[in-house]
């Protein structure tokens, strides 16, 4: 998948074709006219109407833009600018308001947008005086008065001229932290991500945003969700902060049977870094919007994975009963490691899923895929039940997102501070066979009060080949710990998992740090 154009464009957003008449309503504020009568609207109705849509065949929507729009490239297309004068409750001085996107481009389909209040909800007309066509080369006035939307995006009340949140592209959103950077994508729902055929992308087809309260720091935001597997009804509540938080309750109603269905996805880019320099032929030695992925498991173990951009497809699945947490986080925050002031990957922020209720067994499947360059997300992270979905059910998942730049929780161990692998082997002694280097930094928790003659442990297990020069020695610069070891790989190609932690007289003091090394064929072995 392109990131860029899904990101910056929204990709395919779809209108549901079935009458949703009966479901909406309140009074459009000053940035939009109302479009039919406003309806009665509450979390029940549309998870009622996401019922009935499930109970129906489903149907795709038209993909044709208007011709005006259909000949803009990329540059015309994005120069369409909205208003912020037009601003959905922007005159009523109410802590966010919301401004729309345009389709074009790629964004061949509507999404239908209601405003809610006092217990309606009132869809809201498309008009050509909500944007600022100048630089387009397009004359507002000959688009269809019925063209919509193609999403939305949400700005609070401490900074009126950068968005907190966007909701546009298929079931895809976004939010940032203090820093104000976009970086990851959210999704509503994945569907056989990262199998050997294609991946059905699940579309919001309308989204009601209900109007905040004054003086307050949260919005609530609604999505209908289709696709030609499942159906949906999403809430989410907004806090705006420091750590941006998305209250978030999924109802989802399944078409048909699903093999791998994927709850709360996360999206993200990894190309390059210290640990996997397979594609390293750029002037930014860190080229990444997430450097790894946080597990906190129902058991209670806290697991970090670096992430690696792989030959091919991989997917990985970390099996677990009533998961506590997990996310892709950007622990590295040092500008120096991405030298990048166009994009700044150091203020990227990170998101972390914490389920709410026991949401059973099944997997945190890790979907990795090759890119050769930064404008492809490559990386997925999602929950996968145990029992696949079947037709008929009601299946419920509720979790908190954070958007932030460290967890909302701690372990109070030693963390992973980076990951470094190269050649095995002793610096100015010939080397007689292959090996692969692993170097593990740690830091926090209580390293830095450990003295320096303290009998820390590396313990470090790989599943196949030998362990070669394992040990673990004090880092000042860090105030940490440093671990290494070589695997020396049996004649096999298939992955080699690795665990490693520290320990101190049969005492854990870091979190488990886990990898998967793919050993090159024999004959390209070189030492």
């Amino acid at each position: 998948m392109h990131r860029r154009q899904l990101l910056k464009s929204g990709a395919a957003c779809a209108a549901s074709v079935l009458p949703l008449s009966w479901l909406f309503a309140p009074s459009a504020g000053a940035a939009a006219r109302p479009l039919g009568e406003p309806q009665p609207f509450d979390f029940e109705r549309l998870k009622a109407h996401a019922r009935a849509l499930a109970g129906r065949a489903y149907q795709a929507p038209a993909a044709a833009l208007p011709a005006p729009l259909a000949v803009l490239d990329w540059d015309h297309w994005e120069a369409i600018r909205f208003r912020d004068d037009h601003s959905l409750w922007r005159e009523d001085e109410l802590p966010f308001q919301a401004r729309f996107f345009h389709l074009g481009f790629t964004v061949r389909n509507p999404v239908r947008i209601y405003e809610v209040k006092d217990g309606a909800a009132q869809e809201l007309a498309y008009d050509p005086a909500m944007f600022d066509y100048s630089r387009s080369g397009l004359d507002g006035s000959r688009l269809p008065a019925d063209l919509g939307f193609a999403g939305f995006r949400l700005n609070f009340r401490t900074d009126w001229a950068r968005d907190v949140a966007a909701f546009q592209g298929a079931s895809y959103f976004r939010a940032v932290d203090s820093d104000m950077q976009y970086g990851l994508s959210a999704r509503g729902l994945a569907v056989d991500c990262g199998m050997q055929r294609a991946e059905e992308f699940p579309v919001f087809t309308a989204y009601y945003l209900e109007r905040p309260q004054a003086g307050g720091d949260s919005v609530t935001v609604y999505g209908l969700l289709d696709s030609p597997s499942i159906a949906g009804a999403y809430r989410f509540v907004i806090h705006a902060g420091d750590t941006l938080v998305m209250d978030i309750d999924a109802t989802l109603y399944p078409r048909q049977t699903i093999e791998r269905l994927g709850v709360a996805p996360l999206t993200s880019m990894f190309l390059t870094a210290e640990n996997d320099r397979r594609v390293a032929d750029d002037w930014r030695t860190d080229i990444h919007d997430s450097d790894g992925l946080q597990l906190w498991t129902g058991a209670g173990e806290w697991l970090w994975r670096p992430l690696n951009n792989p030959l091919g497809l991989r997917a990985n699945f970390y099996a677990d009963d009533n998961p506590r947490g997990f996310g892709l986080l950007q622990r590295d925050r040092n500008f120096d490691h991405y030298q990048d002031d166009g994009v700044f990957y150091d203020k990227r922020p990170g998101a972390w899923v914490e389920p709410k209720g026991n949401w059973g067994k099944g997997a945190v499947v890790l979907v990795e895929i090759q890119a050769d360059a930064e404008v492809y997300d490559n990386i997925v992270a999602f929950w996968n039940p145990q029992q696949p979905p079947r037709p008929g059910q009601e299946l419920q998942f509720g979790y908190k997102l954070y958007w932030c730049r460290s967890l909302p929780r701690s372990s109070g161990l030693a963390t992973v501070h980076a990951t470094y692998t190269g050649i095995g082997g002793v610096v100015g002694q010939k080397r007689d066979h292959f090996s692969r280097r692993f170097v593990v930094d740690f830091a926090g928790g209580g390293l830095a009060k450990l003295g320096e003659d303290a009998k820390v442990e590396a313990q470090v297990r790989a599943e196949r080949g030998q362990l070669e020069l394992v040990s673990a020695r004090p880092l000042r610069p860090l105030k940490g710990w440093r671990a290494m070891f070589d695997l020396r790989p049996d004649e096999r190609t298939d992955p080699i998992n690795l665990r490693l932690m520290l320990v101190l007289g049969g005492k854990v003091l870091s979190e488990t740090w886990i990898d998967q090394y793919v050993p090159p064929p024999v004959s390209e072995r070189k030492f």
